[in-house]
């Protein structure tokens, strides 16, 4: 009797589990959902910040340095914390080629991949929002007076 019963409780714990498991397994979890995101948000909070003016150290909402307005647009856009400087920005995410950058990727400038100086967000057909002296503006990634260094990928942006 004693086998029987252990072998029924058994069987129906394994089956609540695998029951569990399947519902589980079937949508995405929270962190799997978190980890995409939206590009169309991105660049609406990213575009919202245009002609704003340029303040050291500032993270906006009325102004902002180039690293804090990469933070400010991914925290608003797309609830995610990055890092404050460019440079934990460029040291944090996986660092992509040029020819495979995305919308939504970051754009890095400086002396060398160890004198991280500014960042942009880009933004597709060689253009990038950045914040820097004249503001918060749109310009080309490869401008005569940056230097890129390097181009990273802050996570899953779905271009929508």
């Amino acid at each position: 009797m004693k086998k029987t019963f252990a072998k029924i409780v058994l069987s129906l714990v394994a089956t609540v589990a695998f029951a569990f498991t399947g519902a589980q397994l079937s949508q995405p979890t929270q962190a799997q959902a978190a980890t995409k995101m939206s590009y169309s948000k991105i660049q609406k909070v990213a575009k919202a910040q245009l002609g704003k003016p340029y303040g050291w150290g500032s993270t906006g909402p009325s102004r902002f340095d180039c690293s804090g307005f990469t933070s400010y647009v991914y925290k608003h856009a797309a609830k995610k914390v990055i890092p404050r400087t460019a440079q934990a920005q460029y040291n944090k995410y996986k660092h992509v080629s040029y020819k495979n950058i995305k919308k939504g990727d970051l754009v890095f400038f400086g002396g060398s991949k160890r004198s991280i100086s500014h960042v942009g967000l880009y933004v597709g057909n060689g253009k990038m929002i950045d914040s820097q002296n004249r503001g918060v503006v749109t310009e080309a990634v490869h401008a005569p007076w940056w230097h890129a260094v390097g181009y990273a990928r802050v996570g899953n942006v779905v271009v929508d």
